[in-house]
């Protein structure tokens, strides 16, 4: 899960590009971890365990990128309130995937341009014309057609990743009134410390398994109590900490090398790896509906940043 929209930068396209689908191949590891595990352990125990082995590689990023100093910023409260709403978009995103194939999951958080769009005109006054309006209404059209309601195959676990694809969008319109101001290395490092804090406060109400409830998928991954792992699967939920890391790096290095309305379309890129993945792991495979909704979502997507590219080029003229 990634879908960031950093500012524009200068530089090789080709080698943006490269870095961009390498950061996207390796954070599609996690949600295959994450869904692999979600069955037998609780999402806050992943995400401890996930957190606590991130904070070394991220301080090492802190550190490259503009010294350890830069964690004193006096702007610490305005980066946690983010990594709260961050943590919102991630816990909504990673208890989907526990219920849902991973194809849909990603396919239906891909409302996340839509919303920031939206946003975007509320709280940041920005113009936007009638054909982006148009595809807004266009997505939204296709998460009507991934969905179903009504019918008996909606699950209200389908509602996650749009949650998820909201609150994400809200997070993404906050970075952009907070300005340049701080580094991404920063912005993940307190990110993954308020992940740390929300994690443990869940494990603390859940972790002894009081309130653990199997009646759903979704609901087990996050009320399920802390269970001892084998070694497989210890070092599994281990691994989604440097695999984070070293997704953040490839994607911070893409957005620094290349335009981000070059580089931003191969987000969708995690669609292809979700559909391998679910079919190679589980047999999930979309039906021909689901196909149709996941092509008007993306086409929607798609075309907020093409009319982005464009009116970024005529204000620079």
């Amino acid at each position: 899960m990634s879908l960031a929209y950093p500012a524009p930068a200068s530089g090789n396209a080709v080698t943006g590009i490269v870095c961009l689908i390498a950061g996207i191949a390796i954070f599609s590891l996690q949600d295959l971890i994450l869904k692999w595990v979600s069955g037998d352990y609780p999402l806050h125990q992943a995400m401890v365990l996930r957190s606590i082995t991130a904070i070394p590689f991220l301080m090492l990023f802190v550190s490259r990128e503009n010294g350890l100093a830069s964690l004193r910023t006096p702007r610490w409260r305005q980066l946690v309130g983010r990594g709260l709403v961050m943590f919102v978009a991630y816990t909504c995103y990673y208890l989907a995937l526990a219920a849902l194939p991973i194809a849909t999951t990603v396919a239906l958080y891909f409302v996340a341009p839509l919303f920031i769009t939206l946003l975007s005109v509320l709280f940041l006054s920005e113009t936007v014309g009638p054909r982006r309006w148009l595809a807004v209404i266009g997505g939204f059209a296709g998460v009507l057609i991934v969905l179903r309601p009504g019918s008996d195959l909606f699950d209200w676990a389908s509602l996650l990743p749009i949650i998820s694809g909201l609150t994400y969008g809200a997070s993404m319109v906050m970075a952009r009134r907070m300005g340049q101001g701080d580094g991404a290395a920063v912005l993940a490092f307190y990110g993954n410390l308020v992940f740390l804090a929300c994690a443990t406060a869940l494990a603390l109400m859940f972790g002894g398994g009081a309130f653990a409830s199997e009646s759903h998928p979704s609901l087990g991954f996050l009320l399920r109590g802390w269970a001892m792992p084998t070694t497989r699967d210890l070092l599994l939920m281990l691994a989604c900490g440097p695999i984070a890391a070293a997704g953040l790096t490839l994607l911070t290095q893409a957005y620094r090398t290349a335009q981000a309305n070059i580089v931003a379309p191969f987000e969708y890129t995690a669609l292809l790896w979700g559909v391998l993945w679910g079919w190679l792991f589980w047999r999930d495979w979309p039906d021909t509906i689901s196909w149709l909704g996941i092509a008007v979502i993306m086409g929607a997507g798609l075309y907020i940043l093409y009319r982005e590219r464009v009116t970024a080029g005529r204000q620079t003229r």
